[in-house]
């Protein structure tokens, strides 16, 4: 794994640009979808094995978070939480770098090994995160 700053080359996505318009507009969404009363979404999985899924959670602990209350929000879903501050912290770079037009933070991964543990390990804190919600 190899971590860089470049320019954009010729043609490249420009993965800040879109994914923060993405989180901002589900943002935007989210909370108009709340403040007109719309319903919650409902866990399907919740309601055919009684269990809560990975994400159960989710909608309140986005809510908490977005109303300033973290903690509340790490109680109701962790996963959620840690990924909700990953984002804003994303977020935050990327606005600073489309303002500045700097060189964007790219990381190689040209190994296999270095894809099969990125994967084993949001695999680990899924079901972490899963044995946590089961024991509410």
């Amino acid at each position: 794994m190899r971590f860089h700053w470049r320019r954009l080359r010729a043609g490249e996505l420009d993965h800040e640009l879109i994914w923060l318009l993405v989180s901002v507009a589900t943002a935007v969404l989210g909370t108009a979808w709340l403040r007109f009363g719309l319903p919650w979404p409902r866990c399907t999985f919740l309601a055919v094995t009684g269990l809560p899924c990975v994400t159960c959670g989710a909608t309140r602990a986005a809510v908490a978070f977005l109303a300033g209350d973290t903690i509340g929000a790490w109680l109701m879903n962790p996963l959620v939480a840690v990924l909700l501050c990953v984002l804003v912290l994303f977020d935050l770079y990327a606005a600073a770098v489309l303002i500045a037009r700097a060189p964007r933070l790219r990381i190689s991964l040209t190994h296999p090994s270095a894809w099969r543990g990125i994967a084993a390990a949001a695999v680990l804190v899924g079901l972490l995160n899963w044995a946590y919600l089961l024991t509410l």
